[in-house]
């Protein structure tokens, strides 16, 4: 009986490439209980990890390559926005595509997203800086492709609904990590908060030179791009008024995370990859998979679509739900990270 292949695409270099480790570790993770259980559709799963390389092109050939030539039956990626349509495109009319990182909200009929958008992400947080901080003055940046930018968007019309004023607006391209003319900026404007919104291995680069240029005991910082592996790669001291926006975080108390973790620890030991939002949106995205061809007792993307938003997952790490609806939304939790513990202050 030939088994499920899935593929698992993902970074294993560039700025995103930090939560590789994490990704790989939770992908095997899924596949193991789902084999554990009964497969897919009574059939053994195979776990076919693929570097997605650094562009959306080398994703693009990536996700071709998994089709044409291990003729993978599905492709759960964790990948950057600008690769998203690259490999949405290769997979059209052939294999479904789960997309599972936060993202902008913009996405296509070809991609069953399972992450956070970034207007459920940043509502809740600039309503909480503008009514508990008294945040008015905010300065945005990032690297300089679609999430980033979609999102900020949306950050400026929330800004201005709770009374805010944006003091300016700065993007790098991915890679590029001098900062000085974007830090100086931010001291001119005596902005009350930074969003920086950088992906990965950038992330930490900026906040380091944020710290470095003396900001971090006078300015807030807030983002969802943030999490454990970027906080790893900070010094204790560089996480001064650093606040941050996920559905999930390591630390949170709940059945489905504690019971995920305990998995997670009995199958890697004491000391695995750290756990993060985007290494646990691929466990998601692969039970997310799972359930959806079960309940179209089909591997047809055309069919998987239709029950996509109406289908329950087995197991997951996020929300309260013992089972959660594919695609459907988790309670976004704002914390503050101190040092390397990221400490829950809301529940929205």
């Amino acid at each position: 009986m030939r088994s499920v292949r899935i593929c698992l695409l993902i970074p294993q270099s560039g700025a995103a490439g930090l939560w590789a480790p994490s990704a790989e570790a939770c992908g095997r993770l899924a596949v193991d209980e789902i084999n554990r259980i009964s497969g897919i559709l009574r059939r053994p799963v195979e776990l076919r990890i693929v570097n997605a390389g650094e562009t959306g092109a080398t994703a693009g050939r990536a996700a071709r390559d998994a089709i044409e030539i291990d003729g993978v039956d599905g492709i759960v990626g964790m990948l950057p926005s600008f690769a998203r349509d690259f490999v949405a495109r290769a997979a059209r009319g052939r294999v479904p595509f789960i997309y599972t990182p936060q993202f902008e909200g913009r996405s296509t009929p070809d991609v069953m997203a399972t992450g956070e958008t970034a207007e459920e992400l940043l509502a809740p947080a600039i309503q909480w800086l503008s009514e508990s901080r008294r945040a008015r003055r905010y300065f945005l940046c990032g690297n300089d492709y679609i999430w980033p930018r979609s999102s900020l968007q949306i950050a400026r019309a929330l800004i201005t609904r709770f009374g805010g004023t944006v003091t300016g607006e700065s993007y790098l391209p991915v890679g590029q990590h001098d900062f000085d003319e974007m830090l100086d900026r931010i001291k001119v404007t005596r902005s009350d908060v930074v969003l920086p919104y950088f992906l990965g291995g950038d992330c930490i680069a900026f906040n380091r030179a944020f710290c470095a240029a003396g900001l971090s005991s006078r300015v807030l910082r807030f983002s969802s791009a943030i999490d454990e592996t970027v906080a790893y790669g900070l010094d204790v001291n560089e996480t001064e008024n650093l606040y941050a926006a996920s559905s999930y975080y390591a630390s949170i108390r709940s059945r489905n995370n504690g019971a995920f973790l305990e998995r997670y620890h009995m199958a890697f030991g004491d000391s695995p990859p750290p756990v993060n939002a985007f290494g646990e949106s691929c466990y998601e995205g692969i039970h997310s998979l799972a359930a959806l061809i079960e309940e179209a007792a089909s591997l047809d993307t055309r069919k998987l679509t239709r029950v996509y938003g109406r289908t329950f997952q087995q197991r997951t790490a996020r929300g309260d739900q013992a089972q959660s609806v594919v695609g459907g939304r988790h309670p976004i939790y704002l914390a503050q990270v101190d040092g390397y513990d990221f400490s829950i202050i809301a529940r929205r």
